[in-house]
């Protein structure tokens, strides 16, 4: 399926579309009744059932996640041990990344910005930007070995990096407050490898759920949840704004729960010499059509975690709202699901307070490490 034919699709049934070839009522006499001097109010999308998060995905075993936890949070399994995996995922910053382009290990520079990681574990063989991970402990792995935390020397090929994270990992299961949560975690266990911190890791980040937004008690019945202003800008955000496209509640990324996840050409980024723009999805399909796409990420938190895109190029959310109302940035593979939706200042402002309802309640809580 295509990624325009998957996202109208999941258009259709998130907000209950209308075929076309639909029959229209008929005008008549009475009260209440659309005539052609009176036409029907357009129903408004705020005013309909919202779609709702499925359950959370299986985090699996208590003790690997209590494991995951504190791993998390130890910069001991970087390069220059001054790096860990909450150093780019930190409250303040929602949970994104502080800044534009991400920081690893031994103050490198790398290639893009961090994301908000909540509900990092409904996507489907998708992880990161690009989509180049299939699962989360493979995306907890990259993390890890290359230049994020550098856990393995720079330009170490894939078995020498595997080998230096073995000896990393045989290093912490052997620090004294380490090794019990190790044995409780993977009982029966002699040598400790990669697999076994990184499906700690995973495990833990499988917890990470945000499913407590003013939107998701709105979704629930709670028709006070949102503010009149969040309502209307709701209902810009899956009419007239075409948000949806691109961001289709519960999940607020298209791409989230989708198997492969889907991609989008929007312009950012496009606008350096061609031979210096990140070319996004194309470097793991070699498909020129998504020649500088990406997976468009989830918005819950979107209001506490600027700055915004994979490139940490827009500071501001109103300035990210315009980009991407307007329909993107043109260039040669700009996705065309993205039009001007030229909404009035009035209907930004709305929509910008609708964001609002996606905000997280929980916290990354930091534990005692060993």
């Amino acid at each position: 399926m295509t990624t325009r034919a998957l996202v109208l699709s999941l258009a259709a049934t998130a907000f209950g579309c209308k075929s076309k070839d639909e029959p229209k009522p008929t005008g008549g006499s009475g009260s209440g009744t659309a005539t052609a001097e009176t036409p029907r109010a357009a129903p408004r999308p705020s005013q309909a059932p919202q779609p709702k998060l499925p359950p959370p995905p299986d985090a699996g075993d208590p003790k690997k996640v209590a494991l995951g936890h504190v791993l998390f949070f130890d910069k001991r399994l970087s390069g220059a041990n001054d790096r860990s995996c909450y150093s780019c995922h930190q409250n303040e910053d929602g949970n994104g990344g502080h800044d534009p382009i991400a920081i690893g290990s031994g103050d490198k520079v790398l290639t893009r910005h961090s994301p908000v990681i909540w509900n990092v574990g409904y996507w489907n063989n998708a992880f990161y930007w690009d989509g180049r991970a299939k699962t989360l402990e493979d995306n907890a792995k990259g993390a890890w070995g290359l230049g994020n935390m550098g856990g393995a020397p720079a330009g170490a090929k894939p078995e020498e990096v595997t080998a230096a994270l073995d000896k990393r990992a045989a290093d912490l299961a052997a620090i004294a407050g380490y090794k019990p949560l190790f044995e409780a975690a993977f009982p029966g266990v002699k040598e400790w490898k990669t697999e076994h911190v990184t499906g700690a890791l995973a495990a833990y980040m499988r917890t990470l759920v945000c499913n407590d937004t003013a939107y998701d008690k709105y979704a629930d019945g709670k028709k006070d949840a949102l503010t009149e202003q969040q309502q209307r800008g709701l209902d810009v955000f899956s009419g007239k704004g075409r948000c949806a496209t691109c961001h289709a509640p519960p999940f607020f990324s298209t791409a989230m729960g989708v198997e492969g996840g889907a991609y989008f050409n929007t312009g950012v980024g496009t606008n350096a010499p061609e031979d210096k723009v990140d070319i996004g999805r194309m470097k793991v399909s070699n498909k020129p059509d998504d020649w500088a796409a990406f997976k468009p990420p989830s918005l819950r938190n979107v209001t506490k975690s600027p700055p915004y895109f994979h490139d940490g190029s827009v500071a501001k959310l109103d300035d990210a709202v315009k980009i991407m109302s307007s329909g993107g940035i043109a260039n040669k593979h700009k996705s065309p699901l993205l039009q001007d939706a030229k909404l009035t200042d009035a209907e930004r402002a709305d929509l910008v307070a609708f964001l609002g309802a996606l905000e997280c309640g929980g916290k990354l809580e930091e534990p005692k490490l060993p």
